[in-house]
């Protein structure tokens, strides 16, 4: 079965089979910090991948530039796995990813260059990165006036 039989399968049966959902591939554009594209390794076109529980700048914002090229650093043309969790909004993918057996989100908190995010009053999975990233001032940390991405569209809207 091919991933686009599988995404669609994925949709029709509800969140629960979107839980299930792995496959491997190449990233072959990073769009921003929280954001890739990933070529399934058993063919067909790239899939938009929106990475789970983090939130990078935007790409407008103060350090969205410097967030996007970490994770292209980091992922471009690698091979990955994908564990898919649904879709968003925007018709993403919703996925944590892992290069080298490690989870690029997690990285991505751990060096400064995302937030964890939470679910109500539950800090994020990424809330011990965030806490060492910010002792050590890495990355976005490194100044004083980190704004929330989720706040900073608030306040000036989405980047054109």
């Amino acid at each position: 079965m091919n991933l686009r039989t599988w995404l669609l399968l994925l949709a029709c049966c509800g969140a629960a089979a979107a839980h299930a959902a792995v496959f491997r591939g190449t990233v072959t554009h990073v769009t921003d910090g929280d954001t890739l594209w990933v070529r399934p390794a058993a063919g067909g076109a790239p899939v938009e991948i929106r990475l789970l529980d983090l939130d990078a700048p935007e790409g407008c914002q103060r350090f969205g530039a410097e967030s996007k090229q970490a994770l292209a650093r980091r992922v471009l043309n690698e091979p990955v796995r994908v564990r898919t969790r649904g879709t968003d909004d925007y018709d993403r993918v919703l996925a944590r990813v892992e290069l080298r057996q490690q989870d690029v989100g997690g990285w991505m908190v751990r060096h400064g260059y995302a937030w964890s995010v939470g679910f109500r009053d539950k800090p994020g999975p990424y809330a011990k990165q965030e806490q060492q990233a910010r002792a050590e001032r890495a990355g976005l940390w490194s100044t004083p006036g980190a704004l929330e991405p989720r706040n900073f569209r608030k306040r000036f809207g989405r980047c054109q």
